[in-house]
């Protein structure tokens, strides 16, 4: 009698270097692949045309057609995975289930319950890492604790790194072996969209490892300018892989193998970067509260001067800050924001708009194609002071200081905000100190066709330190 196995991919959207599925295929006559819409996700997404759903069908249609060519198929299910997976198992009498281990506080819930309930009905459950390089246990320091500030970690991270000799394994994925059966409805989006509630939308980014790999041999060719060109959000030389990061049709490894194939401060800033993502995964999975609270709690009892009103224009891209609402628009077009602009605006919301880090965090979750609970939560807890290892509460970004640093002639601003384009590279910056005359010239008048600023940065300044000092 033939072994089976299930492998139940998640976040993890490729067929290669992939750990739990090379296990399931090596422990097995034949293996079969799963992908469950979670309901219990799905029904939370306000925006019932959201472009990752379009992303996910990108990446989930490649990969039925490599399955294809080997004579087999996907099978996607929609509900809560914690009944669909036993009953699947069950279903196909398979002798283990094999996934990689996430480590958001509902997915360890729902992956404990599904291993329970297998476990009862005598089939074996394993899990792999395979979304981060080191896991909790793996990076630790001399109180064998948690590191709590990123660049100890990141020492630790390197000498643990340096010391299993710098090997990064890749887990190959022999598809021959996986279940032969011919699934013929498997990927039909407008179908599956219809029936997880969900319209169809284009997405600015085309999901799946093809696209994901060419992104990468891209990046890598002007990777040693990263360092600097990173936070020019104009210049556009960021890697643009966070969204096939967050779904999973790259490894973390493809990802560090590509830091290691040059020696230059590039690479080396790229590779600190992916350590930052473990670093946040690490504090999510060990202090699960940081969803919903400070990791500071003391931080909790600040009591946020901010309005309602100001949050919406914030949101909206109409704050009167030029830098701040070409971010915002570009997000609500897109679903994607530059890193360096996500601190601005994160920082402009909470310590100039004194509004809490947890509106704009759930914000960002609702339009971001790359939201990953981790990284966002962490992100948002570091800009405003809250969070482990984040910036003190008396650093504050000027938004006007990192409009003229980081678009120095506006070339971002004009792109998100073309009311503004005809003001000069020095007045983009500050179009409510032009004259009529200037408006004129500019075709653009302020109160109008662009908004006055909605609160005064130095006086919102000072109201800022005095509501973090007044927990302090």
């Amino acid at each position: 009698m033939s072994s089976k196995n299930l492998c139940w991919i998640r976040r993890d959207l490729r067929l290669h270097d992939h750990y739990a599925l090379s296990q399931a295929l090596k422990n097995a006559d034949e293996t079969f692949l799963v992908f469950v819409f979670d309901e219990l996700i799905l029904t939370k997404l306000k925006n019932k045309k959201d472009r990752r759903l379009t992303f996910i069908f990108d990446s989930l249609k490649e990969i039925e057609s490599l399955l294809n060519e080997v004579g087999s198929s996907l099978i996607i299910k929609y509900g809560d995975p914690a009944k669909i997976i036993p009953e699947l198992a069950l279903e196909l009498k398979v002798d283990g289930l094999y996934f990689n281990r996430d480590y958001e506080p509902y997915a360890k819930k729902r992956d404990e319950s599904v291993t329970k309930t297998l476990e009862k009905n005598k089939i074996s459950v394993f899990s792999f890492k395979d979304h981060v390089f080191y896991e909790k246990q793996e990076v630790l320091n001399g109180k064998r604790e948690i590191y709590k500030v990123f660049t100890p970690y990141k020492n630790k991270w390197l000498e643990t790194f340096r010391a299993q000799e710098s090997v990064v394994p890749n887990f190959n994925c022999v598809l021959k072996k996986m279940a032969k059966f011919n699934n013929p409805n498997s990927i039909n989006k407008k179908n599956w969209m219809n029936t997880i509630g969900f319209e169809e939308i284009t997405c600015v980014l085309k999901g799946g490892t093809t696209e994901a790999m060419g992104l990468l041999s891209q990046f890598k060719k002007h990777m040693h300018n990263y360092k600097e060109a990173r936070d020019i959000p104009a210049l556009n030389q960021t890697s643009n892989l966070s969204t096939y990061i967050r779904m999973g049709n790259l490894s973390i490894r493809d990802m560090i193998r590509a830091s290691l194939e040059k020696s230059n401060e590039g690479a080396s800033t790229w590779l600190s970067e992916l350590i930052w993502r473990d670093f946040y995964q690490v504090i999510l999975d060990v202090y699960p509260k940081v969803e919903t609270h400070s990791f500071k709690l003391e931080y909790d009892q600040i009591i946020w001067l901010g309005s309602k009103a100001d949050f919406k224009s914030w949101c909206e891209g109409e704050t009167g800050y030029p830098i701040v609402d070409a971010a915002m628009r570009c997000l609500n077009e897109t679903g994607l924001m530059h890193n360096r602009l996500r601190m601005v605006v994160a920082s402009f919301l909470t310590k100039t708009l004194l509004i809490d880090w947890r509106l704009g965090e759930r914000y960002f979750a609702e339009k971001l194609l790359d939201f990953d609970l981790a990284a966002n939560n962490g992100g948002w807890q570091w800009s405003a002071s809250t969070g482990v290892d984040a910036q003190p509460y008396f650093r504050i970004f000027n938004p006007y200081n990192q409009s003229e640093k980081f678009d120095p002639d506006g070339i971002f601003i004009r792109d998100w905000c073309p009311e503004l384009s005809l003001f000069s590279n020095k007045q983009i910056h500050y179009p409510h100190e032009s004259d009529m005359v200037e408006q004129v010239e500019a075709k653009c008048f302020i109160g109008s066709d662009y908004p006055h600023p909605i609160v005064a940065y130095k006086g919102q300044k000072d109201k800022a330190l005095a509501m973090y000092k007044a927990i302090r």
